[in-house]
Formats: C-alpha cells, sequence, structure tokens
C-alpha cells in the first residue's frame, strides 16, 4: 500500500465486523476491537524493529531478535501443553531451536544462498514463518502426549510390568502424538494452490513478483514448515517421555 489513508480504508472492514457484531448482538465488540488494536501497535513495532535491523545488518543484533522470537514462541508452546511438567519450556525452546536452526542452516546453505549468512531479508521472515509453524507442532503434539500419558497410567504400567521398556510401552502414544502435530502442516500442503493461496505467496502476488516465482519460494516454504515440525514434534515428544519415568524406569505422571 502506498499511502496511510488506504490502511484507514481497510481498518473499515473491521469497523463494519464490529457494527455487524453489534447488529445481531454477538457481544463480539470488545473482543475484535481489542483484536483491531493489537494487530495495529504490534505489526507496527514489528515493522520499526525490522527496519532498523534491515538498516544496520548487525549478526548480533539479528541473533538477538531470533532468540526473543524463540522465547516467547517457547512460552507459547510450554503454556498451551502444560505447566505441570518439569523442564518442560527447556525441552520446548531448545527442540524448536534445533529443529528451527538445522532448518535455516540447510535452506541457507543449499537453496537461497544469500550473500551473507546473516542477511534479514531472508533470515527473519523464515526463521519467524519455521518457529511460528513449529511453536503449533509442537503444542499440538505436546499437549496430545500429556494427556494421553496422564490418562493411560494403567495400561502403561500393565506393559512395564509385562517387561516391556518404558521406550516401548509409550511407543504408540508418542507416535500418535507426532502424527497430531505433523496434520495441520501435511493438510496445508495438500491443498496448497487447489484450495487456498498461503499468505508468503499472495503477499509476492501483491507486491508484483511473477507467478512462477512466488509458487518456487511457496514451494521453498512448505519444505520447511514440513521438515522443521518434524523435527520439532520428535524432540519434544522425546523430551516429554523422559520426564514421565524415573532413572528406574517407573512411570511418574504429572
Amino acid at each position: 500500500m502506498d499511502s496511510p489513508l488506504q490502511l484507514v480504508w481497510a481498518l473499515g472492514l473491521m469497523a463494519i465486523a464490529i457494527a455487524l457484531s453489534a447488529w445481531q448482538r454477538l457481544e463480539l465488540e470488545w473482543s475484535l476491537a481489542l483484536a483491531t488494536g493489537r494487530t495495529v501497535l504490534q505489526l507496527l513495532v514489528v515493522g520499526y524493529v525490522l527496519a532498523a535491523v534491515f538498516a544496520f545488518k548487525n549478526p548480533l543484533l539479528i541473533l538477538g531478535l531470533l532468540a526473543i522470537m524463540l522465547a516467547i514462541a517457547a512460552i507459547v508452546a510450554r503454556n498451551r501443553i502444560s505447566k505441570k511438567v518439569p523442564n518442560l519450556l527447556a525441552i520446548v525452546g531448545g527442540a524448536m531451536a534445533m529443529g528451527t536452526l538445522l532448518t535455516l542452516v540447510y535452506t541457507m546453505i543449499f537453496v537461497i544462498q544469500p550473500p551473507t549468512w546473516y542477511e534479514p531479508q531472508f533470515l527473519i521472515p523464515l526463521a519467524g514463518i519455521v518457529l511460528g509453524n513449529a511453536m503449533n507442532g509442537a503444542a499440538i503434539s505436546g499437549e496430545r502426549l500429556v494427556s494421553t500419558l496422564n490418562s493411560s497410567q494403567l495400561e502403561i504400567e500393565t506393559h512395564l510390568s509385562l517387561g516391556a521398556t518404558p521406550r516401548q510401552a509409550i511407543a504408540q502414544y508418542r507416535k500418535d502424538a507426532v502424527k497430531a502435530g505433523l496434520i495441520p502442516t501435511i493438510n496445508t500442503m495438500m491443498v496448497v494452490g487447489l484450495v487456498t493461496l498461503p499468505g508468503i505467496m499472495t503477499g509476492q502476488l501483491l507486491s508484483g513478483v511473477p507467478p512462477l516465482v512466488a509458487t518456487s519460494y511457496q514451494m521453498v516454504i512448505m519444505f520447511m514448515l514440513a521438515f522443521a515440525t518434524l523435527i520439532t514434534t520428535l524432540l519434544v515428544t522425546s523430551g516429554i517421555c523422559r520426564q514421565y519415568f524415573n532413572p528406574a524406569g517407573q512411570l511418574t505422571p504429572w
């Protein structure tokens, strides 16, 4: 958009939505207004921060911004899973950091090949979208696993009493949790371009990027999301499983 007036007109959509909520007595007016205000404020702050980062191109500044993004994502994912499991924040944060790092290193070296490894034009947007998807995958798989382990104590202890190792006793539960964490990403990949046009691709098209270039970038991003989410869910579920057993191999539900 070329002028603030266009943004004002865009805000008209939310004004109409709030009016419709009031007309239909949905009682969503405050929620919609708050969401609109937070969206504007948060994105303006991010815009100014990114403008400064892009201008300075300081690797320490870029890494500091990525560390903040990782910390926020890890806290959000931990809160969605459980606050009772010990060391869960470190498990989730470490898993997301590893999944994102491996994905970015591979993509930067073999696919994008920027002039410098810390090129903010590529590193920050890609890290942001990967972290967001990894956060959702970690939250879904972790919550599913914690809930299943807490509700399946009898079955797990039965397997243990019959000679199964802790890993064998919960193998199916962990597998199901990992699958659950990957479902949103896989579903998106199945219908991308047929049912929906992802936000990254849509933004590029609106900015005038040729369609084939936009689709190429979108393919890279989808592959990155699948890989990073798989690594993250594997590490998160593995870490959670270790917290549910003591050194003697006995189940310790939380």
